[in-house]
């Protein structure tokens, strides 16, 4: 096992440079430059000689990239041309967003299009097998800027003075106040260490804040806001799932230890999810966690429809600004987690399948 995790991660090295590489071209070859996209009709050539200097970028690229990868090896992600702050600092404030936003679509889409697999293969061309599978090819086909649009259009209008009324942007309603734990159980931090950042990530997942301070309010508030954005992102996912689901489950029982089973006299439910269902798991696994990379890069178009600040808007917007520390910091770390998750789902298969041997 642990030779395989040592594999796995030194593979992992050139993905996440290559990466690197690819994003630091494609971040320079979008039109434009910072210093016209910040200065607008300001932007002369003096004060854009001066800005690049500053801001190192009158360098050649490959001196640019050389200089990148070694604060990177430091784990600086050097500072916002925009904002003129840390991107460490950003991420730490952004990425809980979206790691509560991607979680919520992912557990829904697993909740829902899990069951809704292993029903429609149970109960192959039924009604309600041709129902699902309708319904998740128009899952796949739904654009999620549109879904979330709609969403929003129904659930915070047509809906309005309803009790099924849903906000449809922001992470917390007006006068709602998050104090994080650790301010509240008192607790005084060294500025600018590890376990401050820690601490403060931490802090800005406001679901995990609420349940270990007690506060209901916010919890209730928080995960009220989360659910038309979740929905809208977990949609495409919850139908991949359900048709994967499916089609393993479809293979796992028309196999012979099925037979085998259903001529014992086994229960329906023995078979199914004893049986069938545990034996269908690698590849709803494998699915789930390739999911992942679609939950992110929806979070792009979902966050910023509903006016979510995580880490997807901020692309969109540091995209629009062209500023190259933004865009290249967090693809780098969407990268990497990324990459943990598939290792996560290949040395799941050695627990979910006693056969399978990792070294």
């Amino acid at each position: 096992m642990t030779q395989y995790i040592i594999r796995r991660l030194i593979a992992a090295v050139p993905v996440i440079v290559g990466v690197l590489i690819v994003t630091f071209a494609l971040a320079r070859a979008i039109p434009g430059d910072p210093c016209t996209a910040m200065f607008g009709e300001k932007a002369t050539p003096a004060v854009c000689e001066k800005f690049n200097i500053d801001k190192g970028l009158d360098k050649p690229i490959t001196t640019q990239f050389w200089i990148y990868t070694q604060d990177i090896l430091r784990g600086d992600f050097g500072e916002s041309i925009r904002f003129k702050r840390p991107i460490t600092q950003i991420l730490i404030e952004r990425l809980p967003i979206t790691l509560e936003l991607g979680t919520a679509a992912l557990v829904l889409a697993l909740l829902v299009g899990v069951p809704l697999g292993v029903i429609s293969a149970t109960r192959r061309n039924s009604p309600v097998d041709v129902l699902t599978m309708i319904g998740a090819n128009i899952g796949v086909s739904m654009p999620v800027f549109w879904l979330g649009l709609m969403l929003a259009y129904i659930f915070a209008l047509l809906l309005k003075d309803t009790p099924f009324q849903l906000p449809p942007s922001g992470r917390l309603s007006a006068g709602m106040e998050v104090i994080p734990f650790y301010e509240l159980f008192g607790w005084e931090l060294a500025e600018g260490t590890f376990f401050t950042k820690l601490l403060e990530f931490l802090g800005n997942f406001y679901i995990f804040n609420s349940l270990i301070t007690f506060n209901w309010a916010v919890l209730a508030d928080a995960i009220k806001h989360l659910i038309l954005p979740s929905l809208a992102l977990g949609t495409i996912p919850m139908a991949i799932i359900a048709r994967m689901t499916r089609s393993s489950m479809l293979e796992v029982l028309g196999l012979d230890y099925i037979r085998t089973a259903r001529a014992k006299g086994l229960s329906r439910w023995n078979i199914v999810m004893k049986h069938a269902f545990r034996n269908a798991l690698l590849p709803i696994v494998t699915i789930a966690g390739l999911q992942l990379g679609l939950v992110f890069s929806g979070a792009i178009l979902t966050e910023t429809i509903f006016g979510l600040s995580g880490v997807g808007r901020s692309l969109y917007e540091a995209i629009t600004a062209r500023d190259y520390p933004i865009i290249q910091g967090f693809v780098v770390v969407i990268s990497v987690g990324y990459v943990t998750v598939n290792l996560l789902v290949d040395l799941s298969y050695g627990f979910l399948d006693p056969r399978i041997q990792l070294d």
